[in-house]
């Protein structure tokens, strides 16, 4: 089958690889039926997760047809269409049993495009099926359901709930790329009061305003920002502070706008430490919050979507083919010219069985 590998820092390529099999029985394998490419992805290009293998096979995204399961698979059959969550569970070790799939200790957690085999491929090894899948609700669109695989529960759990966002508050994200606008989305479960974007993208401030936030905020001068922020919030900052970049500036901006009492939630990816003022925070009663998506709230998000309450189909802009996939990571590679939010690639190689 084709895949798209990672080969080494800097390089990845689109090529002939063996089609996986079911392995143990609580395996399935899937084809693929659309797919998406994360910022994560790109990391593993730049060579910034480095146990990642030279032939591993990116993407941990995406929807699919189940073609065989494992004999202990008991909630999933041939031909089911299936959510394939990012996150892979057990379901039974003392992680799982907290909830906490994210660190799943028997083949589970982020592994997919990352420990093992991902979705940017024709098939997909599944383990742990009966965990990892969903099966897909009528009524919702492809989009949506590939947006459900990572960036909007990431943008829920990590964002919104570890920063709870509660009603009439106030919520500044910082970053308008697909996680900031996930959390921008979900946070209006809570009905905060004010939902303040903060980006150096003007077009992706302005898309923020047409997704719900109430206020926009251009970050290019630091300073400006910051006293906008206070300006918009009686002088006092923000109660929640949501990191959606992961860079040493962006956090650096949340700890500057932070009320007192506030939550710093931080969703970004972060490959280097940051500079952290507990001297000056920790008389401000501040909390700071990390982590890892469980994808625990898969099946809440999904309930969501049926009933229509909310619409992530919103953030897709851009469609290929599985056979283009070298031209989707070049749009996605450089967003902010193309104006790329998310990319739906289609897999037109395999045929339907």
């Amino acid at each position: 089958m084709k895949a798209y590998t990672y080969v080494k820092p800097g390089e990845a390529a689109f090529v002939d690889v063996e089609k996986p099999v079911v392995r143990k029985p609580t395996d399935a394998v899937v084809r693929m039926l659309k797919t998406t490419i994360c910022g994560t992805d790109l990391h593993i290009i730049k060579g910034d997760v480095p146990v990642v293998e030279s032939g591993r096979i990116l993407g941990h995204e995406g929807i699919a047809i189940v073609e065989e399961v494992g004999e202990g698979v008991t909630n999933f059959k041939k031909g089911d269409k299936v959510l394939v969550s990012c996150v892979c569970a057990c379901g039974k070790c003392y992680y799982c049993r907290k909830g906490i799939y994210a660190h799943c200790e028997d083949e589970g957690g982020w592994i997919f495009g990352h420990l093992i085999d991902g979705t940017h491929a024709e098939y997909l090894r599944v383990p742990h099926a009966d965990n990892t899948l969903y099966h897909t609700p009528e009524g919702v669109s492809d989009e949506a359901l590939v947006m459900l695989s990572d960036i909007l529960p990431t943008g829920y759990e990590i964002g919104v709930i570890k920063g709870k966002v509660e009603p009439g508050c106030t919520v500044a994200i910082i970053g308008s790329g697909p996680v900031g606008l996930a959390a921008l989305l979900t946070a209006q479960f809570y009905s905060p009061a004010k939902i303040i974007m903060v980006d150096l993208d003007d077009n992706r401030l302005e898309t923020a305003l047409s997704f719900g936030a109430t206020h926009k905020v251009n970050s290019a001068d630091t300073e400006k920002a910051i006293q906008e922020i206070f300006d918009l919030t009686d002088g006092r900052g923000v109660d929640v502070a949501i990191e959606a970049v992961g860079i040493p500036a962006t956090f650096d901006f949340c700890q500057k706008i932070i009320a007192i009492d506030g939550t710093i939630a931080n969703a970004g990816v972060h490959g280097v430490p940051v500079q952290f003022d507990l001297d000056r925070l920790w008389i401000r009663n501040i909390n700071v919050t990390t982590g890892l998506v469980s994808t625990n709230t898969t099946p809440q998000l999904l309930k969501a979507m049926e009933s229509h309450k909310i619409a992530p189909e919103k953030l897709v802009t851009h469609y290929f083919k599985l056979s283009e996939i070298e031209e989707a990571y070049k749009v996605f590679s450089k967003a902010a010219d193309h104006h790329a939010i998310k990319v739906i690639i289609e897999n037109d190689i395999s045929p339907e069985a």
